[in-house]
């Protein structure tokens, strides 16, 4: 191998030269963009793409997170129509984010209800490092009336990445936090079949015609009765990426059931993770939960569904678990290729949270940089990691090269560059061993030169050999796996774009287990590791929510998944406004779905699976300690507690302070009377 890497060497010192010769003259009289299929504008040169003010100090429209509370609970009850969101700005006021002492924070003062502030980043030298490597927005949505318009919440930028469809709000589990609140809002929320191929519709019918990708959410989509039809659907009408976000506990209860789904179309499921070993997942209050999550992977595998992990962090709560999932991760490579790491966002139960307590558990992308540096011993912050919008550079190259007759353009990720950042690591599926890709590749010069030669369009051919040439120019041999060759690096970014037509194994519906096994030959796993920072009231920005890549799609168009979640909260209202029925209802008519809480464990026919765990891991030697209430239900139980005390002067013990309250549903009917349901 060595004399390979020698004569790899050599190959790219000679392409960096020929490379240069030919961008000399390339660069002159670029062709025209053309108009593909799929938009009915023309693709962006680099130059023409727009961005956001970036950099600080600098202002931009946020939210009063009392004012918004106010106001969708003056709409909730009808004193105030759906359209004031649409026609008026509803609870926003503007923000600065600023640098104070190495550190980013956003500050916002109300007239009404005062200061607030909250921090962004730990470290202003690596928020600057990922904003300045933000290659700009993507085509302007249009042709997408009829799907957005929400206001100031409308997404105006982009194609997207992943059409996130919530299937029904019922769970069967309780977890906190919950951003949405699930089983707790005294209804239900479930889309029908014709609901679900609706939006299915909708989202393909506007330009530029995107989201290649659906994922199916919830609540917990898998016991939706349209579950498995709705995964055939999406696949019939073409989405080539069918998703599930899910707990895994039914794939941990059913191999039948991975089986049906994966038939169905199923190709990844996005799987709660937070943490190696049942303690590190005890939040979540399942007994058994990390050994659901052991058999949910072991069984979807065997079925041919891949497998992403997200994780969402808490400071205080898991923050120590970063390590131990990228080492899981790195240590499980035939199984494990993305990793999704999710700083947690403090709405539905935690949208009232204390400051004390917000301040203590807050994480930000910054503190996911430094923690894999810090735990794992690999990457640098401010070298290594990139703004997940990156990839629309990749993307624009891979839509120059799949021509104007393309049906779809390729998955974007053209989000603001304060929403995600990524890096990625190559791993030897047989001897594990890993290298971080950036160390290798040269991920800034690489797309530097990527992007002249997507502005030159010169073609399929053409561009795939400057492609190939800068692609040399930028490898170092000698810093990649020692097994890792030119011909594995073509072959994987061949296989990630489609760009020469080779057969890697279908993606498509029509897929087979032999395509499955195929794509799964490849000997190298790009462990692709994410940050995907969603808003909450306390750091909302609306120049992020107008370029959302993963809207929701609902009965009242597509929102913006911090708008839907967070934001004014347009999913309280939508799904106040089309529940299906209340809580007692719906068991009434149905019955009651089984749901694993306060410790209850899951009951499994087999726990074995052929994970490799690391035992030191499993021992968690850095647990972290927080004082204080830890979640929503805590605070609730302590301000009962002192309610009860400095009030009524009246003592009460903890098992007493923490029984069961009732929430009541919110209806925009004023008739119903609410329903009350146990928490």
């Amino acid at each position: 191998m060595r004399l390979i890497k020698r004569a790899e060497k050599g190959l790219t010192l000679a392409a960096g030269g020929l490379h240069y010769v030919i961008q000399s003259v390339n660069k002159y009289k670029p062709n025209a963009s053309f108009t593909p299929k799929w938009s009915d504008k023309p693709l962006l040169k680099s130059w023409q793409k727009s961005k956001p003010t970036l950099g600080w100090p600098r202002t931009t429209d946020s939210l009063c997170p009392n004012c918004v509370i106010e106001a969708r609970e003056s709409i909730l009850s009808g004193k105030q129509d759906v359209s004031i969101l649409i026609n008026e700005k509803v609870g926003e006021i503007k923000a600065q984010i600023i640098e104070r002492n190495g550190e980013i924070w956003m500050i916002k003062d109300c007239p009404i209800h005062g200061h607030f502030e909250d921090m962004m980043a730990i470290d202003a030298k690596f928020l600057t490092h990922i904003e300045k490597m933000f290659p700009g927005r993507d085509i302007d949505a249009h042709n997408d009336e009829k799907l957005h318009n929400h206001g100031t919440s409308t997404i105006k930028y982009g194609r997207g990445a992943v059409l996130t469809v919530d299937l029904t709000n019922r769970c069967n589990m309780m977890c906190d936090p919950c951003f949405m609140d699930a089983n707790q809002v005294g209804f239900v929320h479930e889309l029908s079949m014709d609901e679900i191929k609706e939006i299915l519709d909708n989202a393909i019918s506007i330009k530029p015609r995107r989201q290649m990708s659906v994922q199916f959410s919830g609540g917990e989509p898998s016991i939706s009765p349209h579950f498995i039809e709705s995964i055939k659907y999406a696949r019939k009408v073409g989405y080539n990426s069918v998703q599930a976000a899910t707990n895994g506990i039914e794939f941990a209860k059913s191999k039948e059931f991975c089986h049906e789904a994966a038939a169905a179309g199923l190709r990844y499921v996005y799987l709660q993770f937070d943490g190696i070993g049942n303690d590190a997942n005890s939040h979540r209050q399942v007994g058994n939960l990390f050994d659901v999550k052991m058999r949910a992977i072991n069984n979807l595998h065997e079925a041919g569904v891949e497998i992403v992990l997200v994780t969402t962090l808490v400071n205080g709560i898991n923050n120590d678990q970063v390590g131990s999932i990228v080492r899981f991760a790195l240590d499980n490579p035939k199984k494990i290729a993305f990793l999704s790491f999710q700083p947690v966002s403090f709405t539905g139960r935690d949208e009232e949270i204390t400051p004390q307590r917000r301040l203590q558990q807050r994480y930000t992308l910054s503190h996911l940089a430094h923690d894999v540096k810090d735990q794992v011993g690999i990457t640098e912050p401010t070298r290594d990691w990139f703004p997940l919008s990156l990839m629309g550079a990749f993307a624009d190259f891979a839509d120059l090269v799949h021509g104007p007759q393309a049906e779809w353009g390729q998955v974007s990720c053209g989000c603001h560059p304060n929403c995600g950042v990524g890096t990625a690591v190559m791993v030897d599926k047989e001897t594990r061993e890993m290298r971080p890709v950036p160390e290798f590749l040269n991920i800034p010069g690489l797309v530097k030169d990527m992007q002249k030669i997507t502005d030159a369009a010169r073609g399929k051919w053409m561009s795939n050999l400057m492609m190939g040439l800068a692609l040399l120019k930028h490898y170092n041999p000698y810093k990649s796996p020692s097994q890792f060759t030119l011909y594995e690096l073509f072959k994987k970014f061949d296989k990630s774009f489609g760009l020469t037509g080779k057969d890697y194994g279908k993606v498509s519906g029509d897929r087979s287990n032999d395509d499955i096994e195929k794509r799964r030959a490849d000997r190298w796993n790009f462990l692709f590791i994410a940050g995907m920072w969603f808003q909450d009231l306390f750091n909302y920005d609306f120049r992020r929510t107008e370029m959302c890549i993963i809207p929701y799609g609902t009965q009242e168009g597509e929102i913006s998944f911090c708008a839907y979640n967070t934001g004014i909260g347009w999913r309280n209202i939508i799904e106040n406004m089309h529940q299906n029925a209340t809580v007692a209802k719906w068991y009434e008519e149905h019955g009651r779905h089984e749901i694993f809480a306060r410790g209850k464990e899951v009951e499994l026919s087999d726990k074995a699976h052929n994970m490799v765990l690391n035992p030191i891991d499993l021992t968690r030697p850095n647990k972290p300690e927080m004082e204080g209430p830890k979640t929503a239900h805590e605070e609730a139980v302590m301000m009962r507690k002192l309610y009860q005390e400095m009030v009524l002067k009246k003592q009460l013990d903890v098992k007493e302070a923490d029984k069961p309250v009732q929430i009541q549903s919110l209806s925009r009917k004023k008739q119903e009377a609410p329903e009350a349901v146990l928490v």
